[in-house]
């Protein structure tokens, strides 16, 4: 897109409010930065969101501001509150209440646009990923192995925390791997998804008695 074009472009872009106008970027900044990876110039976003780079920086002061309002929106924003309260509802089986979550979790947080996001930010060293795992996933994949040994009725080690966190990884890691399969390498095998996740949990639950004794 030459610049004349471009200029008139801008020219018939209506005067938005200015949240109303910050939305629509944050929007087409997420479609953007998941397609080209956060690295991308701040010039080819203004040109792909339509708006000059001198309103673009109006909007945000500066790159990292930018994808730091993407992550809260798009990256955390997605993630339920409700959900650490269900998984802790020891009234429904644990097995339910996990295969219900993975469900959920795989439909809203597991979209092709999330993970091509999240997958840059990892690569280009950027803080996505480690702020995700910090503000959710560490506390998920602890709750999920701790509800699953409280109804086994097992004994988990003391001061062995990140043993713990690495076991919940393992169901965690495996339906994140089977969506990056399905949505990132369009890897479309004739299994459907949720007989998948029903079975991952199953293979979860029943496996760790098998890790840590019993309680006495």
């Amino acid at each position: 897109m030459n610049e004349k074009t471009l200029s008139k472009k801008r020219k018939n872009t209506p005067r938005l409010p200015k949240e109303t106008r910050k939305a629509l970027v944050l929007n087409k900044a997420y479609e953007f930065f998941s397609e080209q990876g956060p690295s991308a110039k701040t010039r080819a976003l203004a040109e792909y969101c339509g708006v000059s780079q001198r309103l673009l920086y109006s909007l945000f002061p500066n790159k990292a501001a930018l994808l730091s309002a993407v992550y809260e929106s798009e990256i955390s924003g997605p993630i339920k509150g409700i959900w650490f309260e269900q998984l802790r509802d020891r009234d429904v089986e644990v097995e339910v209440r996990l295969i219900n979550f993975y469900k959920d979790y795989y439909e809203s947080i597991l979209t092709r646009k999330w993970l091509r996001f999240f997958l840059f930010a990892s690569l280009q060293d950027i803080s996505v990923a480690p702020k995700f795992i910090s503000d959710f996933v560490t506390q998920l994949v602890k709750t999920i192995v701790e509800e699953v040994a409280f109804e086994k009725k097992l004994k988990l080690p003391i001061n062995q925390e990140s043993f713990i966190q690495e076991l919940g990884w393992v169901l965690h890691g495996s339906i994140s791997h089977l969506a990056i399969r399905r949505q990132i390498y369009k890897d479309k095998r004739t299994a459907q998804i949720n007989e998948l996740i029903e079975a991952q949990v199953k293979m979860f639950v029943r496996g760790l008695p098998a890790i840590f004794e019993p309680k006495k």
